[in-house]
């Protein structure tokens, strides 16, 4: 069976290695690939994988040798999974590889904003502090988190995790979800409706999937309901956010601020409002890249293939009936 990989730097770029898969077939690895280059390379493949390197209905309809699709992310909109269906390609994705490492970085996001860690640290080191007249520089209002309301947009996995470190501490947990009956068991939360959730939460921690109804939810209309003091983070989708929108409220105090981990293009060639914004950090899409959570998501990829040549496929994905 030949396996190949379309796009496996950024999942490993060399602390881990491939032996899993390889003990599965041929398997042939390819840091990166650009558009033209995407059926040359899978020509004769029966198992692609692939993280961001799309799969078109196009593209499936001349590999007439593939028969699994298997995504390296939670997030699957790069393959026509319609087509695939269509075509008997079995689809696999990595749905929990991320949980603690993704609520670390949104609450990592959080601290960089209310603590202000990187300018102080820099104006210690840059010899501010030495000339400051008093024994305590503070450059920035700081702030403290306990008794804080932490609003959660989207209350899977992800979400109770960050729920679950704000509690700890001491924060007031508020969620938001289409599907309301989920109960992390362990920490007070109460449930309540997005224009409420925007109204009342200090912080409001977006993980929520990409849908046409979650696009855009966070615009110029959802900014004015939140907080004059309120923080937005967003470690899920980019498209869940109006980045101009976003920008513009930042940089005429609608909102505190906000700390970002995705962008809506990535990387960003044709610039974002949000690098120049006031009081916005934005890190380069690394909430899932602990080498932790790269070695769990390895190893589900690997036992997704083990499952599928078993003739018992995990984690399948079907396209919803039309």
């Amino acid at each position: 069976m030949k396996i190949v990989v379309l796009d496996g730097y950024c999942l490993n770029p060399g602390d881990l290695n491939w032996s899993g898969l390889e003990a599965l077939g041929e398997v042939v690895v390819h840091d990166r690939t650009a558009g033209a280059d995407i059926l040359t390379r899978a020509a004769g493949a029966d198992a692609l994988l692939t993280n961001k390197t799309p799969l078109s209905r196009e593209t499936q309809a001349k590999l007439p040798n593939l028969k699994y699709i298997g995504v390296l992310a939670t997030g699957y909109n790069i393959v026509d999974l319609a087509a695939a269906t269509e075509r008997g390609i079995v689809v696999t994705n990595i749905p929990t590889y991320g949980t603690a490492s993704v609520g670390q970085h949104a609450i990592a996001l959080l601290l960089a904003l209310t603590n202000r860690i990187a300018e102080h640290a820099a104006a210690a080191r840059d010899g501010g502090w030495a000339k400051n007249p008093d024994w305590s520089l503070a450059l920035t209002p700081l702030m403290e988190l306990s008794g804080k309301t932490l609003g959660i947009v989207g209350f899977g996995r992800i979400g109770q995790q960050t729920g679950r470190i704000g509690h700890a501490l001491g924060m007031k947990i508020q969620a938001h979800d289409m599907n309301m009956n989920q109960d992390p068991g362990d920490y007070p939360f109460a449930w309540i409706s997005l224009k409420g959730l925007l109204e009342e939460s200090d912080v409001v921690s977006l993980h929520c999937p990409l849908f046409p109804e979650t696009q855009g939810m966070i615009n110029e209309q959802t900014l004015k309901r939140m907080r004059r003091n309120a923080i937005l983070l967003n470690t899920s989708r980019g498209p869940l956010v109006d980045e101009a929108a976003l920008a513009d409220a930042l940089n005429n105090g609608v909102i505190a601020g906000a700390g970002l981990d995705v962008l809506n293009e990535e990387p960003p060639v044709s610039g974002s409002a949000l690098l120049t914004a006031k009081n916005c950090i934005v890190t380069p899409h690394i909430a899932w890249a602990t080498k932790e959570a790269r070695s769990r998501l390895l190893d589900i990829a690997v036992n997704n293939l083990k499952a599928w040549i078993a003739g018992k496929p995990e984690n399948e994905l079907k396209a919803k009936p039309a």
